[in-house]
């Protein structure tokens, strides 16, 4: 059985000195000499940065078909949760606060209904 590895590389002391110099991309010559400019130095360094990124690659190409089982996670699974019971619990509470509106319409045209029950030429009780 083989497990993925990532090394672990320590810090370059003064990593800044091992950077190229950033060059003007209009001298074509120091440009493609300098590999465009602000470039790790080729050194073990640099050999190291792109092995790690190899294995970044490999990881990430290997692991795609399951991304979903590695995107869930259980306190991001309560959140959404959490929102959906909250957002029924409003919607409920504006439908409940409609029905009581529309009650309390109803009961008022029929409080003001007459004795035959038409309340400005309208018949309140097929409300």
């Amino acid at each position: 059985m083989r497990m993925f590895l990532i090394p672990n590389q320590s810090s370059v002391p003064q990593a800044y000195t091992q950077f190229t110099d950033a060059v003007e991309p209009s001298d074509e010559e120091k440009y493609l000499e300098a590999e465009g400019g602000s470039r790790l130095k080729a050194s073990g360094n640099r050999d190291r940065l792109v092995d790690c990124m190899e294995e970044f690659v490999k990881y990430t190409i290997v692991m795609r078909p399951h991304f979903a089982l590695f995107g869930d996670r259980y306190s991001e699974r309560k959140e959404r949760e959490e929102k959906r019971l909250k957002k029924e619990k409003e919607e409920e509470e504006k439908a409940m606060s409609a029905a009581k509106e529309k009650a309390g319409e109803e009961g008022n045209a029929k409080s003001m209904a007459s004795a035959d029950g038409v309340v400005n030429g309208i018949d309140v009780n097929g409300l």
